[in-house]
């Protein structure tokens, strides 16, 4: 498909070299002396322009992956199966380069199944041909570091003055070969605050069986990015709109239709709470969030009502059973299991031990475990008592709170550093 792009030339626009982070600067400079193309391209170039900063910054250029990986040799990876990307490492950061991708049917190494999901898409072309491989307009805008200029195919910058997300292409046929394009439609809208218009949401709930066939490990990242961006509440509120919250959350959609749902009542609170501590950068945890989310279905995995007394053994055998079913859905990796199970272990203790407040108050998932049993005071009541009494020991006797051990460091604030910390471990390389 042959398009004339509008071009904006620097003086009409707001986005400046000094926004743009010098490693990335660095690649793409790299690449232009050695005679390739090299443009920003994608969320970061539509995040300068509304004002935003970007989380990163992404490359694109007419360089293969094994051209990018003669360009930058030992600092280069090459990295992906379904679309292969290089990885170039400036210092400690990584930026991530990839090929124009060409416009064609299947052929080479280009693989689509049989409901047009793209299996493998490492066919390259020119930029001509790159932006129709784009999803949304919004995404599809290139800034062209040699005049700064930037580069409009698809009416990119009428749809963000506009307020409105739409597709490059035919809407089901672009979901159908990337199921994952459904939420984060719903994604880009609340972290935005635009519109879908008809053409783009219609299709969801017919569609939204499809997220059952993208990768777990993908779904759990985009599960991260949806629901700890500072948008929460109003990423779920969507999703349900749309009919696609159950392709994420099958067991948890299930409660949610049901009479006196404890997650319909719960889960909106959790979310505004999580909206409020990424607001006043205060950390958040994934473990928290698959808590609060399966937490119902825990319950009715034991056939048991949550004001009902269980013994430890039910609880674990339902946890496994449901988090083991929801791994399935979104990956979900043992150290984050057993955290969400820790934190759903210590509600016994919690209402039933309290004699014992030193010992609880010193494990490590108690600060977790008593804000999870805040959530289920909203739900029922009675526990209210209990959370008075959880709350003032930790005044009265802060010295009983786990600490934190001296060799890790943490962003967070001192008092949740182990119920929300976000900052991975770095592993330790050692010299042969």
């Amino acid at each position: 498909m042959s398009v004339i792009p509008r071009i904006i030339p620097r003086a009409e626009h707001t986005i400046s070299r000094s926004q743009i982070d010098k490693g990335v600067l660095d690649v793409l400079y790299t690449l232009s002396r050695n005679g390739y193309e090299a443009y920003l391209v994608g969320g970061c170039v539509r995040d300068l322009l509304l004002g935003l900063e970007p989380k990163d910054f992404d490359i694109v250029t007419n360089a293969t992956p094994d051209q990018v990986k003669g360009v930058f040799r030992s600092r280069c990876r090459i990295i992906g199966r379904r679309f292969r990307l290089a990885h170039v490492h400036v210092g400690d950061k990584v930026v991530e380069v990839a090929t124009f991708r060409a416009q064609a049917e299947e052929r080479g190494d280009r693989v689509i199944d049989d409901q047009g999901m793209v299996r493998r898409d490492n066919v390259y072309g020119t930029r001509d041909e790159d932006v129709w491989r784009r999803d949304f307009t919004i995404n599809a805008l290139y800034y062209n570091i040699e005049d700064f200029s930037i580069i409009d195919y698809v009416g990119a910058l009428d749809d963000l003055k506009n307020g409105k997300i739409r597709l490059i292409g035919e809407p089901i046929v672009r979901y159908r070969e990337d199921p994952v394009r459904m939420i984060r439609a719903v994604r880009f809208a609340c972290k935005l605050g635009l519109d879908l218009p008809n053409e783009t949401a219609e299709p969801l709930p017919d569609l939204a069986h499809l997220l059952a066939e993208a990768a777990p490990a993908r779904l759990y990242e985009e599960v991260l990015k949806l629901f700890h961006s500072g948008q929460a509440l109003c990423v779920f509120e969507k999703l349900r709109q749309h009919g696609l919250f159950g392709g994420l959350f099958d067991q948890t959609e299930y409660c949610l239709q049901q009479p006196d749902s404890w997650s319909a009542l719960v889960i909106p609170v959790a979310l505004g709470h999580t909206d409020e501590r990424i607001a006043t950068d205060k950390g958040v945890h994934p473990a928290f969030l698959f808590a609060v989310m399966m937490w119902e279905s825990v319950w009715q995995a034991m056939e048991r009502d949550e004001q009902e007394a269980v013994h430890i053994d039910d609880l674990l055998k339902a946890a496994n059973i449901v988090l083991t079913e929801q791994s399935e859905r979104t990956s979900l990796t043992r150290p984050i299991m057993q955290h969400i199970k820790e934190i759903w272990a210590l509600q016994l203790p919690l209402l039933y031990k309290q004699e014992k407040a030193e010992k609880i108050m010193g494990m490590p998932r108690f600060r977790a475990a008593f804000d999870f049993l805040v959530l289920r005071s909203v739900a029922v009541p009675r526990f209210q008592s209990v959370v008075d009494f959880w709350q003032e020991q930790q005044i009265v006797h802060p010295e009983w709170l786990w600490q934190k051990p001296s060799y890790v460091s943490y962003q967070n604030d001192e008092a949740d550093v182990d119920a929300y910390s976000t900052k991975p471990k770095r592993r330790r390389r050692y010299r042969r």
